[in-house]
C-alpha cells in the first residue's frame, strides 16, 4: 500500500501490448480475403436430366456445386468473423468492467 492507503501502481509492460487498431483490422481483412477467395473460386455447372416417366427434361438452372476453393474461402471468412466477435465482446466487457470499477485503470 502507497501512501494515503492507496495501492501502489507499477508501469504496465508494452511487449504484450497490441494496438488497439490491429486486432479489428486483421479480423476485417480475413473476412475480405475468405470471401474474395470463395467468390474467384466459383464453379457454376449446368446439369441436365431425363426424366422417363414424365416425359419431361429437368433443368436445373443456377445449380452451383460448392468447390473446395469456396469452403476454403468461406472458412477463412468465418474465423475472421469469429475473431471480430470476439474482439468485440472483449472490448465491451471491458469497457463495462471499467464502468463499474471507475478505480481501476483501463
Amino acid at each position: 500500500m502507497g501512501e494515503n492507503a492507496t495501492p501502489e501502481e507499477r508501469p504496465g509492460s508494452r511487449r504484450g501490448k497490441v494496438p488497439a487498431a490491429v486486432v479489428p483490422l486483421l479480423g476485417l481483412v480475413a473476412v475480405l480475403v475468405g470471401f474474395l477467395i470463395a467468390y474467384l473460386n466459383r464453379d457454376f455447372t449446368g446439369w441436365v436430366a431425363y426424366a422417363p416417366l414424365s416425359n419431361q427434361p429437368f433443368s436445373a438452372n443456377g445449380a452451383a456445386f460448392v468447390t473446395q476453393g469456396t469452403q476454403l474461402g468461406l472458412a477463412v471468412a468465418v474465423v475472421g468473423l469469429l475473431f471480430l466477435a470476439f474482439w468485440a465482446g472483449y472490448r465491451f466487457g471491458r469497457r463495462a468492467g471499467a464502468m463499474s470499477n471507475p478505480a481501476q485503470p483501463t
